[in-house]
């Protein structure tokens, strides 16, 4: 961590991810480790940064690929990032992350902590052993995005656009521009280390504050509610839903085909399910549009949540009593 100044600051926290993998070759951008480049290098190899108008600080919170991200290390960044932004000399934050949970974290992050300063989340899609790695490029547009006035919420920043943290999506395998908001579309793009805004940073909510006091104190016990994600398709059944039942699901999501629709046998198991007081919520699979609900809905749907957005807001309802 860098030494203290009269500058306001950006703090920059790393858990791990592709941003931080690394590789034998530099032509590989597949066959890499995730997670092995600690922050603080990150940080240092971006000559770019040190004539910033602001102190970076780093902090290594995790070291993981994000396909393993889990509830410990959610609470960790959660405590961290309420730390440093109840800090008066602290403008913003920079998150590196893994591509694979970007959006589950985002929104973990927006609805738990409602931040009225800006936290960046950023990432890469090739190591940074690449010949051509992206997450440099990622990185010196997030710390632009921390650095603008008047910057709010959580927001993902990714191939020069930033999206919400309630839209945002990894929608490609492979591609540098993997993320997408879908129908609304990005807050806006950094071009040059400038920002190009299109619509307003990410409204706040006080929807979710008893978790958050619960998630954010050290000494509170935290237990997190088994929520599951089921998804309809040609020939489900209801087997999947009375086995997760039966093994101690609270909740479920269910990722329905189109306008959330069911196939009915898997409908009629949900309905069990919810009988027996088990919360069920209603998503789909597209990438785009919301499940617009119809008259005699017996299945809440997700409020235009994707399924795994769907799967953190239920977790944290069961945090919220009634």
């Amino acid at each position: 961590m860098s030494g203290e100044t009269n500058k306001k600051k950006i703090v920059i926290l790393g858990t791990g991810g592709t941003i931080a993998g690394t590789a034998a070759q530099a032509s590989d951008n597949l066959g890499y480790t995730a997670a092995q480049v600690g922050i603080g290098q990150l940080v240092a190899a971006l000559s770019a940064l040190v004539n910033s108008p602001f102190e970076l600080l780093s902090e290594q919170v995790a070291q993981v690929d994000s396909k393993d991200m889990d509830f410990g290390i959610w609470r960790a960044l959660a405590q961290r990032v309420a730390y440093w932004l109840a800090q008066d000399e602290v403008q913003g934050m920079v998150i590196t992350h893994g591509t694979d949970t970007l959006e589950e974290t985002a929104f973990f992050l927006q609805t738990v902590l409602d931040p009225q300063k800006p936290v960046v989340l950023t990432c890469a899609m090739r190591p940074a052993t690449s010949l051509a790695p992206d997450g440099p490029q990622n990185m010196l547009d997030a710390v632009a995005v921390a650095s603008h006035a008047g910057a709010r919420g959580v927001v993902a920043v990714c191939a020069g656009a930033i999206h919400s943290a309630f839209d945002v999506q990894k929608v490609h395998t492979y591609r540098l521009d993997a993320f997408s908001s879908g129908d609304a579309g990005p807050l806006g793009y950094v071009e040059e280390g400038r920002l190009r805004l299109l619509r307003n940073w990410p409204a706040a909510s006080t929807k979710w504050a008893q978790a958050a006091t619960k998630i954010t104190n050290e000494n509170s016990d935290l237990t997190w509610p088994r929520v599951e994600i089921v998804m309809n398709y040609a020939g489900a059944d209801g087997r999947a839903v009375r086995a997760l039942v039966a093994d101690g699901a609270q909740g479920l999501v269910v990722a329905g085909t189109g306008n959330g629709t069911l196939h009915h046998a898997l409908e009629a198991a949900l309905l069990e399910a919810q009988a027996c007081g088990v919360r069920v919520v209603r998503a789909t699979r597209c990438l785009e549009g919301r499940v617009i609900p119809k008259p005699h809905d017996r299945i809440a749907d997700s409020l235009g949540l994707t399924p795994v957005k769907a799967r953190v807001a239920l977790m944290l309802a069961f945090m919220v009593p009634a």
